[in-house]
């Protein structure tokens, strides 16, 4: 006869891998140096992975801070072969999204948020928000482009398609005013419409 195969031995071998297959674990240190970002992660008291690397979705990167959640694939259930595919940090997750709705955000509450009702919203919390390298910045907006600023600073020409004006006059209507007070024939003194 062969050798036997002792059945229960092998379930209970094939139940430990599915076991194995899968946790849940803590990040406690991040390289985001490398081609892949290797993640230390704390699976339990006394199981801790150095350099376990995470797999994101193409076009998006981010660095989870220390203390988030993670889930660990392990292939085949071999916890030499690990891999994060998964992060979460629930102290920082913004809460109360409507369906469909989606949100980038980060620790320090930066976000872009895109909404079901009120459009895009952009949560800058005070820090600058530059657009770098760019040939042409086009806004293509049907109603208008509101800047609630103090101060609107540019380096270069402003050229205009329509009338520019405050909230008196066109500058149009100014250029009427001006050219009443100089005919050709030298300077005249300005009317009480200055």
């Amino acid at each position: 006869m062969g050798n036997k195969v002792d059945a229960p031995s092998v379930i209970q071998g094939l139940q430990r891998r599915i076991q194995l297959l899968a946790g849940w674990a803590r990040v406690s240190f991040a390289n985001d140096s490398k081609t892949a970002q290797l993640l230390q992660v704390t699976l339990n008291d006394s199981e801790t992975r150095d350099g376990t690397p995470r797999i994101a979705e193409f076009g998006f990167t981010s660095v989870p801070p220390d203390g988030s959640d993670v889930l660990v694939v392990f292939l085949g259930g071999d916890r030499s072969k690990g891999v994060v595919v998964a992060t979460g940090h629930q102290g920082s997750r913004p809460v109360n999204l409507l369906a469909g709705e989606s949100m980038l955000y980060d620790l320090a509450g930066k976000s872009v948020y895109l909404t079901q009702a009120g459009g895009i919203v952009i949560e800058a919390k005070g820090s600058p928000v530059t657009v770098n390298n760019a040939t042409t910045v086009t806004i293509n907006a049907a109603t208008a482009v509101q800047m609630n600023t103090p101060v609107l600073r540019v380096s270069g020409d402003i050229e205009a398609g329509g009338n520019v004006k405050d909230s008196v006059r066109t500058m149009a209507a100014d250029r009427v005013i001006f050219n009443e007070h100089n005919n050709g024939s030298g300077t005249t003194t300005p009317t009480p419409q200055q």
